[in-house]
């Protein structure tokens, strides 16, 4: 019977869920059509996968590229919904290490709580600091807000794992006009819609020299209708209001040119191309 209780003792004692810095996005496959990843054509030399996490659920997913401390893309399913838009920025404890938490965290928070020096904080990734500065660009999120349901995973939409320095003009004004009228009518009828939304890196920092503005803002989207598969992508030049809609094959085929690793592979192949 002693043996019992300690071992009782012991289960309740481990963990609960998998930590949110992950070796493989295979802690988190529902963010991706049949559990199929994106190949390996985009992801930089120093970056980590991030099953999104708060509150002990997974949200979305994230390649988070560590050098340039911007995400390359996010993963996630387009649920609308009417809850009002946080004003607040998480962070990701666990890019710092695995002895932090797994959940996303404030700032604020996590530096009380965690007896953690900002500087600290800034090796693993951008802060809030990092955006306080910018000029005709704003924080572009590639899970947008306005593409989750409700409040809480709304909110996990506002961590800086999954921001880029976006220009301005082009966040309000096409590239909204995308996220909010076009995804609409293009996903009428889709059963689940699978996104995964990215950033080529490009060849200038934002001021303080510490985030990458990148060059260019995609965003690809696969679903099963009643009748058939459908797939559509945008691509936008990170300095100017206009957007191109695309077929996933020709946005494939421009970031193989345009991150220049290879071919590059979004969606499982039955999407089409």
């Amino acid at each position: 019977m002693l043996w019992l209780l300690l071992l009782q003792v012991w289960v309740s004692c481990l963990p609960l869920g998998h930590s949110e810095v992950v070796t493989s996005f295979a802690s988190c496959p529902q963010f991706f059509y049949q559990k199929t990843f994106p190949n390996n054509a985009l992801q930089p030399a120093n970056s980590v996968q991030i099953c999104q996490r708060y509150k002990n659920q997974y949200f979305f997913a994230t390649l988070y590229d560590k050098n340039r401390r911007i995400p390359v893309y996010s993963a996630y399913i387009y649920q609308l919904g009417n809850a009002p838009r946080p004003q607040a920025w998480l962070i990701e404890p666990q890019l710092m290490g695995k002895t932090y938490p797994e959940d996303m965290e404030k700032q604020s928070t996590f530096l009380h709580q965690s007896h953690v020096s900002l500087e600290d904080l800034k090796k693993s990734q951008a802060v809030i600091e990092d955006y306080k500065k910018l000029i005709g660009l704003t924080h572009g999120h590639l899970n947008p807000s306005g593409h989750q349901p409700t409040y809480t995973s709304k909110l996990t939409t506002f961590t800086l794992t999954n921001v880029v320095p976006q220009d301005e003009k082009l966040n309000n004004g096409a590239w909204s006009r995308y996220e909010v009228g076009t995804m609409s009518k293009k996903s009428k009828g889709c059963r689940t819609t699978y996104v995964i939304a990215g950033a080529v890196p490009g060849n200038t920092p934002i001021p303080g020299g510490r985030v990458n503005k990148p060059s260019h803002i995609w965003s690809s989207a696969c679903c099963e209708t009643s009748t058939n598969m459908k797939a559509w992508a945008v691509i936008a030049e990170n300095n100017q209001d206009q957007v191109t809609l695309l077929t996933l094959g020709e946005l494939e085929a421009k970031l193989t040119k345009l991150y220049g690793r290879g071919q590059v592979s979004l969606f499982h192949r039955d999407c089409p191309r």
